[in-house]
């Protein structure tokens, strides 16, 4: 035994064994690293690619998505890899993915990232409503699609003869008009989805929801109220976080009457 480390011993200190054995090392672990590299070229991996032609705004269905095999020397650009990833999202509106294609990150997006999205969400005999909001109004950008807000009225009292003294003229009015109203879509000035692309800082200018067309009425006729300076409020609530949300409703009935009552009501 104690030859062998004398042996060994000498071996490490001829400068010339151990820069070759150093070489020899060098040479093993760009051999290895090259034939890793290799196979992983050229062994297939699997990624979801579409059966069929699917066009834009379509949702991607788990009929329309088969898987194929590529090298993975193949892959070039955001290529998207595993179902998950695609199934039950939606192709962009404004492309199409051939049939055999690969999904790529920037053709599948989410429902909500469609222009036309909201038309599929609001229950049938339901209008649809576009307030106008601004960074403020929205707690800086913080009312998002498919939350709940209640909206406030604010209005100024006007004198009206055997109706408002003129001691209550002028005085601000303030309450909570229509409670449990889901938010729809958020969008800016040039119709555009805010929360579509996280990397562009969008200005809300517009939330849009549904409402019965009994409230719809209302709500226009409080927001063409100029001379009572009326300001409609959209006020975010917790909802959202119910096992099942409220109705939506109007909060007020005195509110309701006041706004009937200095407005006109036509009819066919």
């Amino acid at each position: 035994m104690g030859n062998n480390k004398g042996v060994i011993r000498r071996i490490l200190q001829d400068k010339n064994t151990v820069t070759l054995l150093g070489v020899v090392a060098a040479i093993l672990v760009l051999i290895i690293g090259y034939n890793t590299r290799v196979r992983q070229a050229i062994n297939p991996i699997t990624v979801p690619c579409a059966r069929e032609t699917i066009k834009g705004g379509i949702q991607i269905t788990e009929d329309l998505v088969t898987s194929c095999q590529i090298p993975q020397s193949m892959i070039r650009g955001s290529i998207l890899r595993n179902q998950a990833q695609v199934i039950d999202k939606y192709s962009r509106s404004d492309s199409i993915i051939p049939e055999g294609s690969f999904f790529y990150e920037t053709a599948v997006v989410e429902e909500e990232q469609l222009p036309a999205n909201i038309i599929l969400k609001y229950p049938k005999g339901y209008v649809l409503y576009n307030m106008s909001v601004t960074t403020a109004s929205t707690y800086g950008n913080s009312i998002y699609p498919e939350n709940y807000i209640d909206i406030y009225l604010k209005a100024v009292s006007r004198y009206e003869e055997g109706i408002t003294s003129k001691e209550e003229a002028d005085r601000i009015m303030l309450g909570k008009l229509v409670e449990n109203v889901k938010v729809l879509a958020v969008k800016d000035a040039s119709g555009q989805p805010v929360f579509a692309n996280l990397d562009e800082q969008r200005t809300p200018a517009m939330i849009v929801f549904a409402v019965p067309e009994e409230y719809y009425i209302l709500l226009k006729k409080a927001e063409f109220l100029r001379n009572y300076d009326t300001t409609l409020i959209p006020v975010p609530t917790n909802e959202s976080f119910e096992d099942e949300p409220g109705e939506v409703a109007i909060s007020s009935e005195s509110l309701k009457n006041w706004i009937n009552r200095v407005t006109v009501w036509t009819e066919d």
